[in-house]
């Protein structure tokens, strides 16, 4: 009975693939870690998906079902030594198994490049196979040489329907769980409170059991909204208003409120968010929010993001904190955002239209002959640089997918394209 007292999302955790919910492309019959796990031939890889996905466990999946060594590391708190101990113990387990360990690294982005270096010989003579889980674009952290070397899986956020299927195997399989008198009339703010995370659905669900004094224990919305409020301390311990919390930021800067974005990077840098998430969203905020109202954002924007790369916490705060209030006070256009929005919309929605000839390229003299590039106006040889002349395909002409923003900046560019197209 001693592991009753688990918590209950380490007793859900899977022990077959197919307990992996959500991640069927991944693990599904055919699937690429499906054929890597019944082979036995298991490749170096990166896991990267949001939190609470199954990257774990789908690393002691693969470990239970190979008969090797299995190291774990986690990057918060291990270093170069720690690496390095683990690669001596798996080159002597090579004298007695020839297949290599695993070595399963949680939270890799958080490893120093200093750190992924101290791998890469071992990775690359086969020494150890490498299991990496990460939470953040592995482009962006994960050294290069590295990354060549591994396949990236992405893990999806758990949809409702495997949400479904994870919260109805914990009410029925679990040792505790199946022995509560539990009434299910509301599921909507468990999921909604959950954000994907299988991790967050199971504490939550196990929050309400340990939190109810009666023997009937009633899951609806007004419940699930009550146990959270109630034990709030310990809910924002877990980071479970991520999401909510980068919400009110974008919005305050989107909304041109310099001191409300202010506040939640406050919030957010004291929760101990990692700042180039913050300054990834900046970018992306810059791009669809500022725009061409004020073009020079996306500059700052990526600027920032270069800048709190290379210096970290805790003076990125200075320049999160400068980026921030810059994008906050900046005329904002969603101009270009709507414009490939829809121009996504009708690609989608109509068939492919071949490409003018005057359009295309002619590098060859059988293209030339098929009249590749004739009657192509050079726009340069023309006065002001440019020449009246259509860009579309027949079936798609004078199509209109960009609108210019009501902004200084984009009003001067609709007199121009007025002037010009008239």
């Amino acid at each position: 009975m001693q592991n009753d007292f688990r918590p209950l999302a380490e007793r859900m955790r899977p022990t077959k693939p197919e307990e992996v919910y959500g991640q069927e492309h991944l693990l599904g019959e055919g699937a690429p870690l499906n054929k890597a796990i019944h082979s036995g031939n298991i490749p170096s890889m990166i896991l990267w998906g949001p939190p609470g996905v199954g990257k774990t466990s789908i690393a002691r999946l693969i470990a239970n079902s190979q008969n090797r060594q299995f190291h774990t590391l986690s990057a918060i708190n291990s270093g170069v030594k720690d690496v390095r101990n683990a690669i001596e113990m798996s080159k002597k387990n090579r004298m007695f198994n020839p297949k290599p360990p695993l070595l399963f690294i949680d939270e890799i982005h958080r490893f120093s490049k200093s750190q992924q270096d101290s791998l890469l010989g071992a990775v690359e003579d086969g020494t150890l196979v490498l299991i990496g889980a990460t939470t953040e674009n592995p482009s962006f952290e994960v050294i290069t040489p590295l990354l060549s070397r591994s396949q990236v899986y992405v893990l999806n956020p758990l949809d409702k329907a495997a949400l479904d299927k994870l919260f109805e195997r914990a009410i029925s399989e679990d040792k505790i769980l199946s022995k509560q008198n539990i009434t299910i009339k509301e599921k909507e703010a468990l999921y909604r409170f959950s954000g994907g995370d299988a991790r967050k659905l199971l504490n939550i669900l196990e929050m309400m059991i340990q939190t109810t004094t009666s023997d009937k224990i009633i899951i609806d919305n007004e419940s699930v909204e009550q146990t959270l409020q109630e034990n709030i301390a310990i809910y924002d311990k877990t980071g479970e208003q991520h999401y909510d919390i980068i919400s009110a930021f974008i919005k305050s800067v989107r909304g041109s409120a310099p001191d409300a974005a202010i506040y939640w990077l406050a919030r957010m840098l004291d929760g101990g968010e990692k700042p180039e998430f913050i300054a990834r969203r900046l970018i992306i905020l810059a791009a669809e929010d500022i725009g061409l109202a004020t073009p020079n954002a996306l500059q700052i924007a990526n600027a920032c993001f270069d800048s709190v790369h290379k210096i970290g916490m805790p003076e990125a705060r200075i320049i999160l904190a400068e980026c921030t209030i810059y994008l906050a006070v900046s005329a904002k256009s969603n101009s270009a955002y709507m414009a490939i929005n829809q121009a996504l919309y009708f690609v989608k929605k109509n068939d492919p239209a071949s490409v003018p000839l005057h359009l295309r390229n002619a590098p060859t003299k059988l293209m030339k002959d098929l009249g590749y590039g004739k009657d192509y106006l050079y726009a340069h040889d023309y006065p002001r640089n440019f020449v009246k002349q259509s860009y579309f395909p027949e079936s798609v002409k004078n199509m209109r997918f960009y609108e210019p923003g009501n902004n200084t900046t984009e009003e001067k560019i609709a007199e121009r394209l007025k002037s010009l197209w008239k």
